[in-house]
């Protein structure tokens, strides 16, 4: 009889309940259930619905009871960044507002008044967003003061549904680095930063690793789905648990996990917050077993998927995929991390005046903004995998694509052709199956994290990509 794991995967779009198990020495997955995710505009704030999305997670966990299929543990992972505070009664204060929202801007200026850029980078090493936590907690100190000061609990969106599940709150490691919060050198929360800035230390609670058991399911929850389980950490937040996937051990190797955001870079096991480190943006994000992402955060496919929606077809990947192919010989190039490109009302109104600001053609047709957006984003990965490349000072042959984005035939192809690396796509569900990877280890599936990427590699298409696929010589 199989042992049955439940990985939770929640993304900025769409969530999804995904069973895995091992069988004749591989790793079998099945989604059993997906529902809808989306910022809502509440109150002039871009917010998550979290009861809804609660709601999602139970009903999910229910259909494994439908199914007949238990699972032996249960783990949530989701973007990182974003939190909610609770009170002395462990009630919600305030709405779970969003990263994309405005509130952050010019937080920085006002952080830096503090502490110096220079300085904070040597702290946490974390790259500078304004979509970060220190800055949407920064504005909370000074906006809405009485939030914090009826605080007493500060949890991530992944540690809040812990709670509900389990009624037990924990900090995870990986997640909390994305807060820059977390200092580099100690794996902790930066005690002293937090004095600086005025923001209280009760509120933050230990920090625990992927693998550590949250608790089982409470009383009223087994008995709404119909079982009882155990709720266990993996790497809370989706990179991490997306970077767990990657399906080689090969150190000497660059990785893209692709989707609404692209993160691409090397895993570390130490940090680099060095002065060439931080003007190169590079980030040092808490990895599984005290690892580091080094990595870059980079727009991704949210550029692809905000215009497909303004256009008046829907088109089919293939039909995208062949439309950007004709408009190849529009050469205009976007900056891709520009924050213009974080929440605009239009990211076709949005491509075409950053073209006309830079002196660019302005893209018109919709050949002319998929390939637009398509070359940049490619054009990027290249510029990253040069820069990685001179920080390191090393060469790397390899780039692992993996999570939904690697199924994208054209930018794999483009990518290729930027980086002059080998480009290997797969696994696509790269999250939920890092996030299952880390219940496995707890539960001794695995002998390490070694043996686990080798049952990945032979679980899981992953496929070269072939140089011929698309031509760009003409």
């Amino acid at each position: 009889m199989e042992n049955y794991y439940l990985a939770i995967d929640i993304g900025a779009s769409s969530g999804r309940h995904i069973l895995g198990w091992m069988e004749n020495g591989k790793m079998r997955i099945e989604e059993i259930y997906r529902f809808e995710n989306h910022l809502e505009d509440k109150d002039g704030e871009l917010c998550w619905d979290i009861e809804r999305l609660f709601a999602e997670v139970v009903k999910g966990i229910r259909k494994c009871g439908e199914l007949n299929r238990i699972p032996k543990s249960i783990g949530i992972d989701t973007w990182g960044v974003d939190f909610i505070l609770l009170d002395k009664d462990n009630k919600m204060l305030g709405d779970a507002v969003g990263y994309r929202d405005s509130r952050t801007k010019g937080m920085d200026k006002k952080v830096y008044e503090i502490i110096s850029e220079k300085d904070l980078y040597k702290r946490n090493g974390i790259q500078k967003m304004l979509i970060n936590t220190i800055y949407h907690l920064y504005s909370v100190k000074l906006n809405k003061p009485e939030l914090l000061e009826k605080a007493e609990h500060f949890l991530m969106i992944p540690e809040y549904l812990n709670y509900r599940l389990t009624g037990i709150m924990k900090n995870e490691y990986t997640n909390a680095t994305t807060t820059q919060l977390v200092n580099a050198e100690s794996c902790d929360w930066d005690w002293e930063l937090m004095d600086m800035l005025g923001l209280p230390r009760r509120i933050f609670g230990k920090l625990h690793m992927p693998k550590e058991s949250v608790g089982m399911l409470k009383p009223d929850i087994a008995k709404e789905v119909g079982f009882s389980s155990e709720v266990v950490l993996p790497a809370t937040h989706d990179t991490g648990s997306a970077v767990l996937s990657v399906p080689t051990n090969d150190e000497e190797a660059i990785y893209i996990s692709s989707g609404t955001w692209s993160l691409m870079g090397i895993e570390r096991l130490i940090p680099d917050c060095t002065e060439v480190s931080r003007i190169h943006n590079f980030t040092n994000e808490g990895g599984y077993h005290y690892r580091y992402r080094y990595l870059k955060n980079i727009m991704g496919l949210w550029m692809m998927q905000s215009i497909r929606k303004e256009f008046p077809h829907k088109y089919t990947f293939e039909e995208l995929f062949t439309l950007a192919y004709i408009g190849r010989y529009f050469k205009s190039i976007v900056d891709v991390t520009d924050i213009c490109f974080l929440a605009p009302k239009s990211m076709k109104q949005a491509v075409q005046e950053y073209c006309r600001k830079t002196d660019q053609p302005e893209p018109q047709t919709e050949c002319e903004l998929l390939f637009c957006v398509y070359n940049s984003l490619a054009k990027c990965y290249g510029d990253v995998v040069n820069e990685i490349e001179k920080v390191t000072e090393n060469n790397y042959e390899n780039i692992y694509v993996v999570g939904g984005g690697c199924q994208d035939r054209f930018l794999n192809r483009l990518t290729a052709l930027y980086t002059k690396k080998n480009i290997y796509a797969g696994p696509v569900e790269a999250t939920a199956i890092g996030n299952l990877t880390a219940q496995m280890l707890k539960a001794d599936e695995f002998s390490d994290l070694a043996h686990a990427r080798r049952v990945i590699a032979k679980s899981f298409a992953v496929k070269k990509v072939n140089d011929d696929e698309f031509c760009f010589e003409d």
